[in-house]
């Protein structure tokens, strides 16, 4: 999965320092990170690279690698293009830390976006200097980074495993996916996640592995459970597009495997979970 990046290890302590031209400079302007992508990997500029930027901030260290957030940077750095996460999780097939690198990075940019202003009274926020914060000055509201908890569900019946695609966006085979609301314990977001999407009522919840999604600031929890009763599927026709029981050695899986849900279904068609 895109996490899965040994011997390569993040270290994400917060340090309030300055960048050295050394350090890795991960720039984004509308949603799309500043990179280069040869045969092999993905590329970032380092901080030495940008002419007059506003501000840099430290993210965090890969097997002692520093990279920084650079804001409001003139210009483009030569040989550097702008790329959204997604294409750059397309193209990139050698090894999961350059992914990584990227998703965890747009996770606190977007954090920082959105945490410009306090949401108490307005005020325009300041950044803390002891830990990763944004502060009110007018009203001392704190404000931390935000991390969306989410679940996906390996459903099963027997040897089959439960495969939807969602109406629109991502177009792959996909698994019982949703967030956790507001006083649920994972459990219940299983359950009523299975049963608004698909109609089923499920028994023997068991946890698998989780995974941070930076991408949309989630931290996704896997799941496994058994239908409980009738296997009858009623589609929510909104969200889903397909919903269909498929036998382990039919299973089709995902072109990548960075992600939690594809190695689920592997998983399950291998034989390893039962």
């Amino acid at each position: 999965m895109i996490q899965d990046i040994y011997p390569d290890k993040l270290d994400n302590h917060f340090e309030n320092c300055a960048p050295s031209g050394e350090d890795f400079g991960l720039c984004f302007r509308a949603g799309k990170l500043l990179a280069r992508i040869n045969e092999k990997n993905v590329l970032f500029p380092l901080h030495r690279d940008f002419s007059k930027p506003e501000r840099a901030v430290y993210l965090f260290t890969v097997t002692n690698r520093r990279y920084f957030l650079v804001f409001q940077a003139e210009g483009t750095p030569a040989g550097f293009d702008w790329y959204t996460p997604q294409e750059l999780r397309q193209r990139e097939r050698q090894g999961n830390t350059d992914l990584f690198i990227v998703y965890t990075a747009y996770h606190l940019w977007q954090w920082y976006q959105t945490s410009r202003f306090c949401g108490a009274c307005g005020q325009e926020t300041i950044f803390d200097e002891k830990e990763r914060a944004k502060v009110c000055p007018a009203c001392g509201n704190r404000i931390y980074p935000r991390i969306n908890p989410a679940v996906i569900v390996g459903v099963t019946n027997g040897d089959s495993l439960l495969l939807t695609r969602y109406r629109t966006g991502y177009a792959h085979n996909a698994l019982v996916a949703g967030f956790t609301e507001i006083g649920e314990t994972m459990e219940e977001t299983v359950r009523r996640e299975v049963m608004e999407e698909v109609g089923l009522r499920v028994k023997n919840i068991r946890y698998y592995k989780s995974q941070p999604w930076g991408v949309a600031a989630d931290i996704l929890m896997g799941f496994y459970c058994d239908a409980d009763g009738d296997p009858a599927i009623h589609m929510d026709h909104t969200e889903l597009k397909y919903a269909e029981w498929v036998r382990r050695p039919d299973i089709v899986l995902q072109p990548t495997d960075d992600s939690l849900t594809n190695e689920m279904m592997k998983m399950f068609r291998d034989g390893i979970i039962r």
